[in-house]
């Protein structure tokens, strides 16, 4: 697959393709969706599949205070999602003032036509673009039987009678049903990073934690929960803290993990978190004393539920 950063790396070659424009959030079962409709168009079109990306998401954009939703995936991880999904370019587009103003009809004539050529275009059914999201369907419909471009629209995908979308997914993260999660997704819900470095402070309260690297976004779950670590393609299970870790005076919110029964170096390795059980909310505790009694507290009773699991 290949990553196109700006329009400013369009070339040539990249001329003549059929398209979709989306945040892609999570890459859930309806985005799946729209992406088999993708495929199966450039395949039957003879023509590359691409899909349009943007960074950061508008409503971030929008949010410069930290307030908008927090992503279900980062950036790498979306992107790893769309070339297994079998997207064969994503043009990543900066937005930013230039194109946040652009009208509907500038956004299509200078980006669709004049940069890609689309020969295809599929939407979602809430698909909204251009300054003040003034874009729909019927624009694009319209712009199409000028410019010779197709467009086609996307049903709306539903689990149990309700559209799937970035926001029902988060919020069934937040209620903490991974299950309803995973059906959303089409698998379990994960935060994918390189361990990194931190303060060494699991290894002094006697369990060692791998710290995942979270960037500048943050994840939409807080709290003390049961997980699996992948890590070079085994599974172990852990206990995992997302949050801000009060007891310490932490500042930025880090994910930590304890595989049980681990033992071996993990710095640098790029591991996979899948959440599987909510234990507890995070809490500011009375000293490091208090915070290693519960840090036990919490991997006897991640014990206890994997055991349950078992049988």
């Amino acid at each position: 697959m290949e990553l196109i950063r700006g329009l400013h790396n369009l070339r040539e070659r990249h001329l003549g393709c059929v398209a979709t424009i989306g945040n892609f959030d999570g890459v859930h079962l309806g985005h799946q969706a729209v992406l088999n409709q993708l495929h199966s168009k450039a395949e039957a079109m003879g023509l590359p599949s691409v899909v349009i990306i943007f960074e950061p998401q508008p409503r971030e954009y929008f949010a410069p205070d930290g307030s908008a939703p927090p992503r279900l995936t980062r950036f790498g991880e979306k992107v790893r999602f769309l070339e297994f999904a079998g997207v064969e370019r994503v043009l990543c587009l900066t937005f930013n003032t230039r194109l946040r103003s652009m009208s509907a009809d500038e956004f299509v004539q200078q980006l669709l036509i004049e940069r890609l050529n689309i020969r295809h275009l599929v939407v979602g059914d809430d698909f909204r673009f251009g300054c003040d999201r003034r874009g729909d369907f019927a624009l694009l419909e319209r712009a199409g039987e000028s410019f010779g471009f197709s467009v086609e629209e996307t049903a709306t995908c539903l689990l149990d009678g309700e559209r799937i979308s970035s926001t029902r997914v988060r919020s069934a993260l937040q209620a903490h049903d991974f299950d309803l999660g995973a059906r959303l997704l089409g698998r379990r819900y994960r935060v994918v990073g390189r361990v990194m470095h931190g303060q060494k402070l699991g290894r002094e309260l006697g369990s060692p934690t791998a710290n995942v690297r979270m960037h500048r976004f943050p994840c939409p779950l807080r709290g003390v929960y049961v997980v699996d670590g992948l890590v070079n393609g085994q599974r172990y299970p852990g206990v995992c803290n997302v949050g801000m870790r009060p007891t310490v005076h932490g500042r930025q919110p880090v994910l930590e993990v304890h595989l049980l029964d681990f033992s071996g170096n993990l710095y640098g390795e790029l591991m996979q978190v899948e959440f599987r059980h909510f234990l507890r909310a995070e809490r500011r505790f009375d000293g490091l004393d208090a915070l290693k009694t519960q840090i036990q507290t919490d991997i006897e009773a991640a014990r206890s539920w994997l055991e349950s699991q078992a049988d």
